[in-house]
């Protein structure tokens, strides 16, 4: 990508109606390790790879438990990502402060989105270089949600943003129509199975892939441990926290 004098401030529209400075955001989210994120009627699934920048450094954690029944998965600047996710805890303390119960997953990404977007408006900001793949249980049932830099979220049945993303993509599209009535355990091999197509070629370990797992059980899938944080199925007592 060029420098050109329509990207010097995120409010200046090229004449092909474009915003360069969102659109420089949004390749910062494609040069980050991938993340990927599954669902089915009870469980959601976040997984990403853990790539140190050198030999002689850890990993940077790309991973946040929100809530008891929220986690996201980043990929992009690490530094936006943990700005996002301390916004995302202090809302769902202050909704349940206030109303005594759990944020429901669809209005807290809606804030996010909100706040991402007023960061296209203002001269004197950016965007946030960060992609989140917001994933949960509420009242509704399981959602996974992508927050966009431009302000824009959707919802998914499953989804790949990072690095080499494509191939994960291309994998998920040939399951998905399984994964609304998937177990645990195959929503873990099938993010595992995800996870290792954007290695090309590179093997698939405990080095690379940590494991945050909420349900405090040990049938993680084959002898991989994955790096998922997973909302629970619900219970009589509701969802299971993310013991993280």
């Amino acid at each position: 990508m060029f420098r050109n004098q329509y990207d010097t401030d995120v409010t200046t529209w090229s004449p092909a109606g474009r915003l360069f400075q969102v659109e420089y955001a949004m390749e910062a989210v494609k040069q980050g390790s991938a993340a990927i994120g599954l669902r089915s009627k009870t469980h959601v699934i976040l997984a990403c790879v853990n790539k140190a920048n050198s030999e002689l450094s850890s990993h940077q954690k790309k991973i946040f438990k929100v809530d008891d029944h929220i986690g996201v998965a980043i990929a992009g600047l690490t530094a936006d990502g943990r700005v996002l996710s301390r916004y995302m805890r202090s809302e769902c303390i202050n909704y349940g402060y206030s109303y005594e119960s759990v944020l429901p997953i669809g209005r807290l990404v809606v804030q996010l989105a909100d706040k991402a977007q007023v960061c296209t408006q203002r001269s004197w900001k950016r965007p946030y270089g960060v992609g989140l793949l917001v994933g949960g249980l509420d009242e509704s049932g399981a959602h996974l949600y992508y927050n966009c830099p431009s302000g824009n979220y959707f919802e998914y049945q499953s989804f790949a943003i990072g690095s080499r993303s494509q191939a994960a993509k291309t994998y998920l599209e040939c399951r998905f129509e399984n994964f609304t009535d998937s177990s645990r355990g195959s929503l873990l091999k099938d993010a595992l199975f995800a996870l290792r197509e954007t290695l090309q070629g590179e093997k698939l370990t405990s080095t690379n892939s940590g494991e945050e797992d909420p349900a405090a059980t040990t049938d993680a899938a084959a002898d991989i441990e994955p790096a998922v944080p997973e909302a629970g199925a619900p219970t009589d007592k509701g969802a299971a926290p993310m013991d993280i």
